[in-house]
């Protein structure tokens, strides 16, 4: 084989190679790496672990406080004492501990170590409230905390509510924002600005001409909240880009 054969068949293996690598599928650490001694769900230890098995992002769940204060929990109500925690205070909410005996924490705080991270992203949803107009305050808090730590590039959003998803990309266009739901095409994610879908696995397999749909329109996948092996494979064979998992070292595992 001479010299130009060789550096052409050589140029094709890394292009190749560049290629596998960036389209293949990446892991999210639902609610952080929480299944796992020390840690909970949604708590600063499930981040920080998160980022040490360089998962690429972990997910977490944003509330509003009566008085206007972003809080990291995923119910609606707090573990411990079931304080509804859009009718309660965020100097009450914090007093509130995770099973792992932290703090409830703030998304400052989040933030604050989200910031250290490494190698995750933060993936952050903001959670259906009571009124629009409770979901626009939390909306424009998020985004100003966000540029308050320099973070655009390590943070990503997701919502169920379609209001909130509009919000972030009026606010901010440039952000990556994805629509939990399930319930609107990739062309219709597409024309409202969204970065991709990020869908129940059920959905996904009742529709699942929208995986190449998405690709169509430039649009990302992500599905959630998959955790058996059989799963994990189905979605790495239909070429997802992101897969939401209770099992980050399985999904890592299973993706190498």
């Amino acid at each position: 084989m001479n010299s130009k054969r060789l550096f052409i068949v050589g140029a094709l293996f890394f292009t190749l190679t560049g290629m596998n690598a960036k389209n293949k599928t990446q892991i999210i650490a639902h609610r952080g790496y929480w299944d796992t001694e020390g840690s909970a769900q949604n708590s600063i230890a499930a981040l920080i672990k998160a980022d040490n098995i360089q998962v690429y992002g972990s997910e977490l769940d944003v509330w509003l406080s009566s008085d206007g204060v972003p809080m990291v929990n995923h119910d609606a109500t707090t573990p411990e004492h079931k304080l509804v925690l859009e009718k309660t205070t965020a100097a009450q909410l914090k007093q509130e501990k995770l099973a792992n005996g932290e703090n409830l924490p703030t998304l400052e705080e989040y933030l604050q170590k989200g910031k250290e991270c490494k190698h995750s992203k933060l993936i952050i949803e903001l959670k259906p409230h009571s009124s629009k107009e409770r979901e626009d305050s939390l909306t424009v808090k998020v985004l100003a905390m966000v540029k308050k730590f320099k973070m655009e590039n390590k943070v990503e959003y997701i919502s169920f509510s379609l209001n909130a998803v509009k919000e972030l990309i009026r606010l901010a266009p440039k952000a990556k924002v994805y629509y939990l739901s399930g319930s609107l095409s990739p062309k219709e994610l597409k024309e409202i600005g969204c970065a991709g879908l990020d869908y129940n696995l059920g959905v996904m397999k009742k529709n699942e001409n929208w995986f190449d749909e998405a690709k169509k329109y430039g649009l990302k996948v992500n599905v959630w909240t998959v955790n058996k092996k059989e799963d994990i494979q189905y979605l790495i064979d239909k070429g997802a880009d992101f897969i939401t998992t209770n099992d980050p070292l399985l999904g890592l595992e299973m993706v190498k």
